[in-house]
């Protein structure tokens, strides 16, 4: 489960990136968070992978407490959560096999066991054939498939997406909206952050609409509404 309560965050610039956020994704849940730029969709990000914590309120993910959990146990927390990124952050110098095991060894799985599970999580994004290649011999499509891969190759319980279709073309972005349906029905709670309306539109999912630092709409279906009545204008916002 993914809980804030009352999170705020204010930078040691002053800048205040949430404002009193109150939000809850159940297991299993598949959600986007849409927003304009500087809304405060990173900052949120960021909290749930614990690379900052809240100035004031309660964030927490699969248990932990990410307002007080020690640094000693961020790693454990980590295993539970996979990121995929816009830029992919493949290893050039790596086979896609081995940019996916690498995120294995680094948690101490055995041989064994990273010789049967890599290949049956390339399968299953679809770039199994791919596996002894590099990244730049890749589109990007498949990168960004690769990178999928990496976030569930250690079975965590939530995938968080920072705007995963940010450099694939209408087509693969699809295709790539509907790979993550698909990891969610296996039982993966899904949560994307996004500002492509038309994605999302597609999938009639949870979304949340975050402006200013707070969650100005939360419901299932489009989100051009609640973005209109926080001020905002559709082609301003995106």
């Amino acid at each position: 489960m993914i809980k804030l309560v009352d999170a705020y965050k204010t930078y040691d610039n002053g800048t205040k990136a949430l404002n009193g956020v109150n939000l809850e994704i159940a297991d299993g849940e598949f959600a986007f968070i849409v927003g304009p730029s500087g809304s405060g969709k990173s900052t949120m990000m960021k909290l749930l992978i614990g690379e900052i914590r809240p100035t004031s309120g309660k964030v927490y993910v699969n248990d932990f407490d990410l307002t007080t959990i020690k640094n000693r146990q961020l790693p454990y927390m980590r295993r539970t959560v996979g990121v995929v990124f816009q830029d992919f952050r493949l290893i050039d110098k790596k086979t896609v096999f081995e940019n996916v095991a690498f995120v294995m060894r680094a948690v101490g799985t055995p041989p064994r066991i990273i010789k049967k599970r890599v290949p049956y999580v390339l399968d299953l994004v679809g770039v199994l054939h791919k596996a002894r290649r590099h990244p730049d011999e890749l589109s990007g499509g498949e990168q960004q498939r690769v990178a999928i891969a990496r976030a569930l190759v250690n079975n965590p319980s939530v995938i968080i997406a920072d705007e995963p279709t940010g450099n694939l073309d209408p087509a693969r972005s699809l295709e790539l909206m509907t790979l993550l349906g698909k990891i969610n029905a296996l039982g993966t709670t899904v949560l994307v952050v996004t500002h492509e309306k038309e994605l999302v539109n597609q999938f009639g999912k949870r979304v949340i609409s975050i402006d200013r630092g707070q969650v100005v709409g939360d419901h299932t279906g489009g989100y051009y509404d609640d973005l209109e009545k926080s001020g905002y204008q559709i082609d301003e916002a995106f």
